[in-house]
């Protein structure tokens, strides 16, 4: 269902598009040529090609992370990237414009936006990319749809999660659009599998995982971590993060925590994320009483500042594309339970860099009791740790996602 919104959030979505396309790094309205030499940031290439990403937002969110990872990672002697945020800019985009990368934002109001649909083609025809790119599915469509219209003749579309959500429209529509793409890069074998089901051409499918960054230094200690929050100096911290949402079944965390808590007193559960289940959630934990032992942060900025102190990441979810936070524990050494879900089985592998438990309610026991050994082994938990540590660094780097992408690229763009 569409929500309201005001006049005056119309009009500032306007301004906002019409900010985002004046000023700046970007081409000139007027080039017809189809050599197209164009001037990225005071410098005239004949050889680059032109790549525009177009996503639907630019949130601090595991696809916008890995999009700005990757555009800010490609080889700038090779690519001229551009990015189109379809319906609003978001804290990414500071770093975008740091590395001195295009960004335009749409202004997308509404599910069917006839107006930013003909806004996003009329800057796929200014910028003329060789290659689009389209992240999630509202861009996937409006992207995908704007690009073939403008005679963009390579297009790749990123499948991020297996997406149980979607219903016979949504997966109309991906059929349809699958025929005209060149490529779909799925992030994980279980999300393209998933897709092959219901129709899609597997041999258009190329799974590239997601890369993670080496964990960032950090000062400060867990004492003031733990004053902070205004735990006890002896706490153990167990951590969800992700959006509040039913696909993460936030409740079998509280309920293990609740568990925990009958064998020992110290284990502090920290829920870090927003949603529409927020409110619901909190009002779970006070009905069983465990107020004191779960503790929700809401969005955090500063996560990888209090990542290398947990004792052991949770991850509860139903289903998954490759999720962001448990690679970004793992390439901080912390052990990682997590239910057995394509995506995640990817990246941790029972008994060596963390456990994998049975999704849904089953999860609880096993959880509570695989927990209680990480914290009560030290030594367990530090091997563990370590091997998920290198795990990242080997077979998830962001280097290695993005020589992957440009490796696609230069076949596409040569063919």
């Amino acid at each position: 269902m569409v929500g309201r919104q005001t006049v005056d959030d119309h009009s500032a979505q306007g301004r906002e598009y019409e900010r985002s396309t004046s000023g700046g790094c970007h081409p000139e309205r007027g080039q017809n040529d189809p050599s197209r030499s164009f001037q990225l940031c005071g410098v005239w290439s004949d050889v680059m090609k032109r790549i525009l990403h177009i996503i639907p937002s630019l949130d601090r969110a595991g696809a916008e992370k890995q999009m700005s990872l990757l555009v800010r990672g490609l080889p700038r002697d090779q690519f001229d990237v551009h990015v189109c945020v379809l319906t609003r800019a978001g804290p990414l985009r500071a770093e975008l414009e740091e590395s001195a990368i295009p960004v335009v934002v749409i202004g997308k109001r509404w599910r069917v936006d006839p107006q930013a649909y003909w806004r996003l083609r009329h800057e796929i025809d200014r910028r003329r990319p060789d290659l689009v790119q389209t992240w999630i599915f509202a861009a996937n469509a409006y992207g995908r749809r704007a690009a073939l219209d403008c005679g963009v003749k390579r297009l790749v579309a990123c499948e991020r999660c297996v997406d149980p959500w979607k219903g016979w429209l949504e997966l109309t529509i991906d059929r349809r659009l699958a025929r005209d793409t060149t490529r779909i890069v799925a992030v994980s074998a279980g999300v393209r599998d998933f897709y092959v089901r219901h129709g899609l051409p597997a041999e258009k499918f190329e799974v590239i995982p997601n890369g993670v960054p080496p964990a960032p230094p950090v000062s400060t200690t867990r004492q003031e971590i733990l004053a902070e929050l205004g735990l006890p100096p002896e706490s153990r911290l167990v951590a969800v993060v992700g959006r509040l949402w039913p696909q993460k079944q936030i409740k079998h965390a509280i309920w293990a925590a609740d568990l925990l808590k009958v064998i020992r007193d110290d284990v502090h559960l920290l829920i870090i994320g927003d949603g529409p289940h927020h409110r619901r959630l909190r009002q779970f934990r006070d009905q069983v009483r465990i107020r004191d032992k779960v503790h929700f942060l809401g969005h955090r900025d500063d996560v990888p500042r209090l990542m290398p102190h947990f004792d052991v990441l949770w991850s509860t979810s139903a289903y998954e594309g490759q999720s962001n936070a448990i690679m970004e524990a793992m390439a901080c050494g912390v052990p990682v339970v997590a239910t057995d879900i394509p995506g995640t089985r990817d990246l941790v592998i029972h008994g060596q860099t963390g456990f994998l438990v049975p999704p849904g309610v089953a999860c609880r026991r096993e959880l509570c009791g695989h927990t209680n050994n990480l914290l009560d082994d030290r030594p367990l938990a530090r091997r563990l740790g370590e091997a998920a540590r290198q795990r990242m660094r080997d077979h998830f780097s962001v280097e290695r996602m993005v020589d992957r992408y440009a490796r696609l690229y230069g076949q596409l763009l040569d063919a």
